[in-house]
Formats: structure tokens, sequence, C-alpha cells
């Protein structure tokens, strides 16, 4: 091989087609070699790339180039400061193209779609960064070999090497085999097996002793299959399962080694086992910044060339910490302490702000890295995928990110894993936080129960000391609120005691006048009965009781309808039965109650009821309410004026309200109610018919139903001579 370019040297690979290029593939193939890869889709952008001076070699589609004559070529060489090799691809390739390739001086014509393993090797070998493998005497050619088995090998999904027994030099390889080490055919036959393994194997035994016992053991027939590391060219190890079978000719001892690649099988083990392990530490109550540091170097061992970092938010919930990088650099981990959460915070803090996951796959051009950009590039950061660690929707943690210095964005098997760290960090943050502050409980409940104490056994001094005085305030309090409930009660039942005594005063007055003159007539029948009774007498004794019997029994019947109808207006217990119900099924019997008084007093009764209203609420007390509403409307809307009959109505209506409650309207077109009385209408005892039929409770206790049991509320609106209405708003679920 070839010593590398130096610094000064052209060092990029221009690309110059029509369509997309895989350039990725490329770039890994030359990745080890000072080389970087860039693809143009224009003829005057190729220019001016070459023009730049750091294009060591172009690789120009055929469609680009320009007419049959291939212009483009020479141009290019022409713009170039240095030697420029032009590789023309063509989509289609034919000898008319190749020759006219040749005459525009292009130093290969390709088919364009040359796999990237064999363009890069080409590459190599003509910018003399490989050499061509030497032909070594003695040593096998494909001339020499089947022509079945190279077949056989070429097509092979499964990496195959023919080696020579003894030396173990390679002689021959597949393409799978070539994209497992990362290496060019050329740079593979030029080498042997034991140069791509590790001086040293897991287990801590030289791979070259390891090798030859199992080589051994398949030479006796003891197995065919053994596990040993390799190397890529990067020299990354690649975990490998080998199964290797001897082939004997008559001039050459060989091998036919198939190589699987276990690291993925490997790698998930290692994440089971991982995982298995963290949550152990866990439950154990391990320190959690053992835990997390186990984390990420579980994670980082999955990755390739990846590193991890835990950044925890601090309990302002602003700023944030860092909790767990081990292979990052401490400086730029201790730059990150006390940085601020927001909306273009880099990725993690970015992250914790929007409480999603934040990829930023170039962060050198991302502007969610602006403000830290140089850092990164400082310290060669290039990507950053972070993931907000949650305790629930709304309560931020904490962030795991992965950094590369490459720019590269997260595959699938990616953000599995990065899924799967940031869970596995919420419980160890969450069982941890939980932990702690059960530790600050249990180190301060003495503290916390020795002040109650103290806090209560002051207070009982402070109480006893207070106690007399406390009880008199009280008493006098007691007496005092006693007084005024009295002297209130007894004012309202001073105006209900004489409204009672004015409708109750005329019959029994009547009752006992007449019961006091039968008295002195039957003491006059008596004296009359002593001196010899007569007759006539007798009879007209008997036709003044039996008078007087009707007329007392009259007056009583009409007392005790009086008391009848004082108690009618009282809360019936009864009515508190609940329920689910639709207003059609309950208002008809209010309906059928009132229709025969309204008829007798011709008013009509208007209703306007969405009859399928459900409601979950007391259907009884509902009714009672409106019979109250209504029986108002009777006895002070059309009960004192000299209105024509037939002129008069009442209005029911009830609908949805839309906002979850039910809204019953009751208007009337009676007298109204005057300004000055409007606010006092649900007082108790308040009326304006006292010894006329009214108690000055019914509004009352409709008040006390629809905002006490019903839950709802009651609003009144009236205006002298313009009637008076109740708009009643009630939940459909009343409150339990």
């Amino acid at each position: 091989m070839m010593p590398p370019f130096s610094a000064d040297q052209p060092h990029t690979i221009l690309i110059a087609a029509s369509t997309t290029y895989d350039t990725g593939a490329l770039q890994r193939m030359l990745a080890r070699h000072p080389l970087e890869v860039r693809a143009v889709q224009r003829g005057d952008e190729a220019l001016a790339a070459v023009r730049g001076g750091r294009v060591a070699l172009a690789l120009l589609d055929v469609a680009l180039a320009g007419s049959a004559s291939m212009e483009l070529c020479p141009r290019l060489q022409q713009a170039s400061q240095t030697p420029l090799p032009v590789f023309l691809l063509s989509a289609r390739p034919s000898n008319d193209e190749r020759e006219r390739a040749h005459q525009a001086g292009a130093a290969a014509y390709l088919p364009l779609n040359f796999s990237p393993e064999d363009l890069a090797e080409k590459i190599l070998l003509h910018l003399q960064l490989i050499v061509p493998a030497p032909v070594l005497a003695g040593m096998p050619t494909m001339a020499t070999l089947e022509v079945n088995y190279h077949t056989m090998l070429s097509g092979s999904p499964d990496a195959i090497l023919l080696m020579q027994r003894g030396s173990w030099r390679i002689l021959d390889v597949n393409l799978r085999a070539r994209q497992l080490f990362g290496m060019t055919e050329t740079e593979l036959i030029q080498t042997d097996l034991l140069a791509l393994c590790p001086p040293v194997q897991p287990d801590g035994q030289p791979s070259a002793q390891m090798f030859a016992a199992s080589v051994e053991q398949i030479m006796a027939g003891d197995t065919q299959m053994f596990e040993l590391d390799l190397l890529h060219a990067s020299g990354r190890a690649i975990a490998c399962e080998l199964r290797m079978v001897p082939l004997t000719t008559a001039e050459h001892r060989l091998m036919h080694a198939r190589i699987v690649d276990v690291t993925p099988r490997k790698l998930a083990a290692a994440l089971r086992d991982g995982k298995n392990e963290l949550l152990e530490m866990i439950a154990s109550g391990a320190p959690l910044a053992d835990t997390l540091d186990k984390l990420v170097r579980m994670i980082e061992a999955q990755l390739d060339g990846g590193h991890c970092t835990v950044m925890l938010l601090n309990p302002d919930g602003v700023t944030v910490h860092s909790a767990a990088g081990p292979s990052m650099p401490p400086d730029y981990l201790a730059a990150l302490n006390g940085l601020p959460i927001g909306p273009a915070a880099g990725s993690c803090g970015t992250a914790m702000f929007r409480k999603q996951t934040v990829i930023v796959s170039d962060i050198l051009n991302d502007p969610l890295w602006a403000p830290y950009r140089n850092a990164a590039a400082h310290y060669g950061l290039r990507a950053c995928w972070s993931m907000p660690i949650l305790l629930d929707r709304d309560t931020v943690l904490g962030s795991f990110a992965m950094y590369y210095r490459e720019v590269r964005a997260p595959n699938d098997d990616d953000r599995r894993l990065i899924q799967t760290a940031t869970h596995l960090a919420g419980i160890a943050i969450a069982r941890t936080r939980r932990e702690e502050e059960l530790q600050r409980h249990r180190e301060h409940l003495e503290d916390l129960v020795a002040a109650r104490t103290a806090e209560l056994r002051q207070a009982k001094e402070d109480a006893e000391h207070v106690n007399e005085e406390l009880s008199t305030a009280l008493d006098n309090l007691s007496m005092t609120q006693e007084e005024l409930v009295r002297r209130d009660k007894l004012a309202a039942l001073g105006a209900l005691v004489a409204g009672v005594a004015h409708e109750l005063n005329t019959p029994i007055g009547n009752s006992l006048t007449l019961a006091s003159s039968m008295s002195e007539r039957t003491a006059a029948l008596r004296r009359d009965l002593d001196n010899g009774l007569r007759k006539s007498a007798l009879a007209a004794y008997l036709d003044e009781a039996s008078g007087a019997d009707e007329v007392l029994l009259r007056n009583l019947n009409r007392a005790a309808a009086l008391v009848d109808s004082f108690k009618r207006i009282a809360v019936d217990g009864g009515n508190r039965q609940r329920g689910r119900f639709v207003l059609g099924d309950v208002l008809p019997e209010l309906m059928q109650a009132v229709q025969g008084e309204l008829r007798q007093r011709e008013l009509a009764l208007i209703e306007d009821i969405d009859h399928w209203l459900e409601m979950d609420s007391y259907p009884g007390l509902l009714i009672q309410a409106l019979r109250h509403l209504i029986d108002n409307s009777l006895l002070h809307g059309f009960g004192g004026r000299g209105q024509l009959k037939g002129q008069g109505s009442i209005t029911l209506s009830a609908h949805d309200s839309g906002n979850g409650e039910i809204a019953i309207h009751l208007s009337d077109t009676g007298v109204g109610i005057a300004p000055e009385i409007l606010p006092k209408i649900y007082d108790p005892f308040f009326t304006t018919r006292m010894g006329a039929g009214g108690s000055g409770l019914g509004l009352y206790i409709t008040h006390n139903i629809v905002t006490g049991v019903l839950g709802g509320r009651i609003d009144a609106a009236s205006a002298p001579g313009q009637g008076a209405s109740f708009m009643l708003r009630l939940p459909k679920v009343a409150p339990l």
C-alpha cells in the first residue's frame, strides 16, 4: 500500500451524475483512506468543484459529458491544477461509446451500476493508494481452480474465504466477504486470516493459539464450526462464526471457510442480560450514578462508534446537569451543567422542552445547535439524537442522548435502542426519587413528630388558658344568635300568625259563640226538666241544636281546610326519591293536577316542552317546585284583579341549554310583581296575600328545592302589569 496523501494534495472523489448516486456505500469503502466523496448533478457544478483544486479523481456520467465527443471530460482535466483522472460511467455501455470515451481522455469506462466495492478498488488502485496483488510462485490462481467452485463462491450469501492451509494466505473472496471486512478484493488476497484477527480474543486467549487449536479439531473431524473475533478494516471487532472445510487437490492443501457475522445475536443477548442486571440494580437500590453509568455503557456497547449521555432536569424545571457520559469528554459534560432548556437548546434541552424526541443529523447545520455549534465542533461531535425521559405525560425527568462523530440519521434499530434506554433510565430515576423522598421522610419524621407534639402541647396550654374566656364568649354568642334568630322568627311568625289568626278567627269565633249559646240553652232545658218538661220546649231545643250543629260543623270544617292548606306548602320528604326520568313522563302529572283549577278560572296553559329530555334527579321535588310556581301565579298573578275571563295564560317551557343543564321557564300574563317586592319574594313568611290564602312559604320552599336538592339556580323577572317569569336552570344530573 502506498503512503497516504499529504494535507495539501487533492483528496476529493467527485461524482457528477444526472441521477442520485449511492455515495454512502462508496464513502464507507474509502473511509480508511484520506478521501471524501462529493456528488453534483450539473456540469457547471462539476467544473466549479474541479477549479477548487481539491479533486483527486472524477466520476462522470456519460449523460452529463456533453455531445458525442464528450467534451466535458477534457474540460474537467483542463480546469484541474493537477493531472485529473476521469472515469466515465455509462448507463448503456457499448463498444462505440467505449472508443469515444478513450478518445475523450477517460482513464476508465465503467457501467453506471458498477458495484461501490469494485469501484472503490479501481479508484484506490488508480490513485496508487493500494498496489496490485503480486503473483506468487507456486501459489494457485483462478486458472487452476474449478470454475464451478468460483461461481458458487461468488454467489454465496455468506462471506466465503478460500485459503492455503498452513500459511492461511487468502486466495479468493466473494463480495459478501469484502463487505464484511470493509476491504477490497486486492487488499484481502494480499493478507492471511490471522492478520484479520485481533492479537487477543475476548476471553484473553491469543488469537493464533485459539485458531490453531480450532483448526486441529476440524482436521481431526471433531468439529466444523467455532467462534472467533475478526477485525473490520476500521478496527471494529466482528464476532464471527467460522465453518471450515478442508479441500485437498493433487497440488494444493486448501481450506474453505464460511464466515457468519453473529454480532447482532451477541448484541441482542448482551442487551437482554444487561437489562436484567440493570433491573436487579434498580430493585436492590443501587446508587443512581452507578445505574446510569451501567446503562450508558450497555447501550454504547450496542452502537458502532456512538457515545451516550444522560442529562437530568434540575428541581427548578429550567436548567440541567450531566448525570452520566463515561465516553464523552469531561470538559464538554461540565459545560452542559446549568444550561437552560428551551425551543432551541441543542438536542437534549429542546427534547426536554418539547417533551418529544429530537433528531439532529448534522449539528453544524442545524439551527437547534446554533448556540452550542462551536463547542460541538471543538469536540468533533456531528450528530445527536435525544429522547426525553418522562415520569408521566407532563413531568420531565431528563433526557437520553446518542452522539456520533459523523453526520448520521438513526435507523429503526437505533430508535428502538434509544427508546429502551430511555425507558430503563426513567425507571431508575423515578425509583431513586421515590427512595430519596422516603429517606427524607424517615430522617425528618422524628423531628416532625417532636415539633408537632410541641405545637400540640403549646396549643393545648393556650387552649386551657383561654378556655374560660372562649366558653363565656361562646355562651354570649349563642345567646345573641338565639336572640337574633328568635327575633327574626318572631317577626316572621308574627306576620304569619296575624294572617292565620285573621283567617281562623271567624270560624273559631262563630263556633265559640254558638257553643256558648247552646251551653246556656242546655242549662235552661235542664231546669225545665226539673220543673216538668213540656214537649214543645224539647222540640224547640232540638231544632236549635240541629241548626247549631250544622253551623258549628261548617265553621270547624272551614278552619280544618285552612290548616290543611298551610300544611300542603311544606316540603314533602316522601318526594326525595331519586331516579332517571324524562320530562315527558313526569310533567303530565303536573298538568293534570292544575288543569281543573285553570279551567275554572278560564286560564290557558301553554306547553313548550322537549318531552324526551332525560334527567337523573328528583322528579317528585321538581313537580312540587313547579306546582308552587303555578300556585303563585294563580294566587298572586290572577287572584286579585278584575280581569276578563279567558284572557290570561300560564306558559311552561323546557329545553336543553347545551351545557349539561336543562332550562325550565314558567311565565304568566298576570299583574306582575312590584320592583320593591321582587328582592323579597324568596324570604320565608313574606307574602302580599296574608289573610287571603297566602302563607309566604311557597317561593321560599321552591328556592330551597331548586338551589339545594336539585343543585340548580332560579331567577325571577317581572314588571307591574306585564306578568312574571321564573327561569330554572337545573343540571341533568343532580348532585349527590
